[in-house]
């Protein structure tokens, strides 16, 4: 009888939903995207620390020409294989 491989970990719902929004956007999703859908800071922090989303800060022209720092989250490779494989191969 061969080996059973580790069966594979499943996100929580709110987190799934969080990778499939990242997974959908080929240039990642603000920070403020992610709250307007409904995910908090500490949500956010632990996806990127469970799931590995790649998170970078940048700086954006806001209100008044004023420089704003904007952190944005993109998918990874680990992030669509947990979501079932080649969403949005190539991006």
């Amino acid at each position: 009888m061969p080996a059973r491989s580790p069966p594979r970990r499943r996100p929580k719902p709110d987190r799934r939903r969080a990778l499939e929004l990242l997974a959908a956007s080929h240039d990642g999703a603000t920070d403020a995207i992610m709250r307007a859908n409904g995910f908090t800071i500490e949500q956010m922090v632990e996806l990127v620390r469970a799931w590995h989303p790649r998170a970078r800060r940048s700086r954006s022209p806001g209100p008044g020409g004023r420089a704003m720092e904007v952190a944005r989250m993109k998918i990874t490779e680990a992030g669509r294989q947990i979501l079932g494989g080649d969403l949005h191969a190539g991006h």
